[in-house]
C-alpha cells in the first residue's frame, strides 16, 4: 500500500489542499499529550473524500473517460465525485436516494455545474447503490466506490503520509474515524507499513458499529438495524477490502456514543470555531477511550465539516442529555389549582428550569398526567430533584431512551 499511496500524493499534488495540523491546546492540557487535529474539512469540498474520488478518476485513461462516471451517495463522497467531474470536464452520474436533503443535492450540484447529472432513487442509499449499479451496468460506465476500492483506499492513505511529513514520523497515536473503512485502512496500512509502532485506533458510531462487530466476529456483519444520526459512518456493512486491511492493520475500532459526539461537537465550535459534522468529531469524541499516554503525540483525524445549520437544534439536544444535564419525567398532578406552583416552588432547585411542558387537563379525572423536560445547571443535581419530587409525593415516572415516547422527544 505504501507504493500506491505514495502514487497517489504525486497524483493529488497541487490539485487537493495539504491540510494543516492544529493543536488543541484546550485537550492537550486535558489529557496531558501533544493533541493534534488533521484538518480535512479544510478541503474545497470540506472533507476527505475528495482524496480517493480524485485518485480514483484521475487514474483513468482517456479513453476511459469518455464513459460515464458513475456513483451513489448522499454525502461527500458525492461532492468530490461531482468536484473531480467538474474540474477534469467529464461527464458523471451522481445517484442519491430521493430523502436526501436539499441542502446536500445543492452542494452536489454546485460542485458538479454542467458536468454531472443528479437522479433521486430510492427511499434509502441501498436502493440508490442498487440503481447506480444497474445504470452502470447498461451504461458501460466506471464505478466510483466510497470505500471498497484500491484506487480509493490509496487516495484517502495520502492523509496519513502527510501527517508523518509533517511530524517527521514522531507520531505515537493516530485516531480517526471509520464508516465503510476506506479512510482507517488506507492510513492504517500505510503508516504500519512506515512505522509498526504508532498505533491507529479507529472510531465508530454505538448506533452503527458495522466494523466493530464485524472484527469482533472475524467476518463481514450486515447489520440489521442501525441508526443513522452520524450519517457519515453509518455503514450497514463494511467494505471486503477495508476489513481486511482493517482487520491486519488497525490496532483496535471502538464505538461512540452518538450524545458524546453531539457534546464533542459544541465544544470544538465554542472553544476553537471548528464546524464539524458528526462523522468529523468521532475521533475526538473517542480520546478518553483511545488509550491516550501522557507526554505522547496523538493524531486525530477530523473528516469532515459538511453539517446543516438545521440539526444543531438536535445536537444540542442530544449533548445535554448525554452529559445528564436534560431529562424528560411523566408527572401526574392532582386537578386542582396551585399544584404546578406547587410543584416550582417546592421540587425544582434554583438553577433547575423547565424547558418543556404538556399538560391537558382532563375535566373528567382528579388527576393528569404531563411531559416535563427539566434542564440542570450539573447532573449531579438529579438526585436532589428527585429526592423534593419524592418529598411532595408526586406520582412520577423518568423516561428512559428505551422508550418509544422519548424516540419521539428527543
Amino acid at each position: 500500500m505504501t507504493s500506491a499511496v505514495d502514487e497517489a500524493e504525486g497524483r493529488l499534488r497541487g490539485i487537493i489542499a495539504n491540510t494543516p495540523l492544529q493543536t488543541l491546546k484546550r485537550l492537550s492540557e486535558t489529557f496531558g499529550a501533544n493533541i493534534l487535529v488533521k484538518r480535512e474539512d479544510l478541503q474545497e469540498v470540506r472533507s476527505f473524500k475528495i482524496r480517493g474520488a480524485y485518485n480514483k478518476i484521475g487514474a483513468l485513461t482517456v479513453e476511459e473517460r469518455k464513459r460515464p462516471i458513475v456513483c451513489a451517495s448522499a454525502g461527500n463522497h458525492a461532492q468530490g465525485v461531482a468536484w473531480v467531474c467538474a474540474h477534469l470536464a467529464i461527464r458523471g452520474t451522481i445517484f442519491m436516494p430521493r430523502i436526501t436533503p436539499v441542502q446536500k443535492i445543492e452542494r452536489v450540484e454546485h460542485f458538479g455545474g454542467e458536468h454531472v447529472e443528479i437522479r433521486l432513487v430510492g427511499d434509502s442509499y441501498d436502493e440508490a447503490n442498487q440503481a447506480a449499479q444497474e445504470y452502470c451496468r447498461q451504461s458501460g460506465g466506471i464505478f466510483v466506490h466510497p470505500f471498497d476500492d484500491p484506487q480509493t483506499i490509496a487516495g484517502q492513505g495520502t492523509v496519513a503520509k502527510e501527517i508523518l511529513d509533517a511530524t517527521e514520523g514522531h507520531v505515537d497515536l493516530v485516531v480517526l474515524p471509520v464508516g465503510g473503512g476506506g479512510l482507517a485502512s488506507g492510513v492504517a496500512s500505510y503508516i504500519k507499513e512506515r512505522d509498526p509502532s504508532i498505533v491507529v485506533v479507529g472510531a465508530e458510531p454505538a448506533g452503527s458499529p458495522s466494523m466493530v462487530e464485524s472484527l469482533r466476529l472475524g467476518r463481514l456483519v450486515t447489520l440489521s438495524e442501525m441508526h443513522t444520526f452520524v450519517d457519515g459512518a453509518a455503514v450497514r456493512t463494511p467494505g471486503r477490502l477495508t476489513f481486511d486491511l482493517c482487520r491486519r492493520y488497525v490496532d483496535r475500532v471502538v464505538a461512540v456514543p452518538e450524545g458524546r459526539v453531539c457534546a464533542t461537537m459544541i465544544e470544538l465550535y465554542q472553544n476553537e470555531g471548528i464546524i464539524a459534522e458528526p462523522a468529523g468529531a468521532l475521533s475526538i469524541s473517542a480520546l478518553e477511550d483511545a488509550g491516550v499516554t501522557p507526554g505522547k503525540t496523538v493524531v486525530c483525524i477530523l473528516s469532515g465539516g459538511n453539517n446543516d445549520i438545521l440539526r444543531y437544534p438536535e445536537i444540542m439536544e442530544r449533548s445535554l442529555v448525554y452529559q445528564g444535564r436534560k431529562h424528560y419525567f411523566i408527572i401526574e398532578f392532582a386537578q386542582k389549582p396551585g399544584q404546578l406552583r406547587q410543584f416550582v416552588d417546592d421540587a425544582l432547585g434554583p438553577t433547575d428550569d423547565i424547558v418543556r411542558f404538556e399538560y391537558i387537563k382532563k375535566t373528567n379525572k382528579e388527576r393528569g398526567a404531563a411531559l416535563v423536560g427539566i434542564e440542570l445547571r450539573d447532573k449531579a443535581d438529579l438526585a436532589p430533584l428527585l429526592q423534593r419530587m419524592e418529598a411532595i409525593q408526586l406520582n412520577v415516572r423518568r423516561l428512559g431512551s428505551e422508550e418509544l415516547l422519548y424516540d419521539y422527544i428527543v
